[in-house]
């Protein structure tokens, strides 16, 4: 089995929270202003495919260079709209129920 080099390695991915973050996020920017999904793709330097795929559902990772593009142009911390992927996130636990 062949381990690759450092520069070989795939990209960490990030996963989106939610694609409703994402939409309040662009509704307010960090400097107040509200952006459309095709302004951010473009700011951002991604596909415009890409932002409605995130905030539908229907994509939920992208590259952490694309991540981090997109948090940047929302002025907002990476880690606000994404986790990281294969790193501890957190899970769904039903609520108890007390008999």
């Amino acid at each position: 089995m062949r381990i690759p080099l450092p520069d070989q390695r795939p990209p960490e991915m990030y996963s989106v929270v939610s694609g409703d973050r994402l939409k309040t996020l662009m509704e307010r920017t960090g400097t107040g202003q509200a952006i459309t999904s095709r302004a951010l793709a473009a700011a951002a330097g991604v596909a415009h495919g890409t932002i409605g795929a995130l905030m539908s559902g229907t994509q939920r990772t992208v590259p952490e260079d694309k991540a981090r593009a997109i948090a940047d142009v929302l002025g907002v911390d990476l880690l606000v709209l994404f986790i990281p992927e294969g790193r501890a996130t957190r899970l769904a636990i039903p609520a108890q129920v007390t008999a």
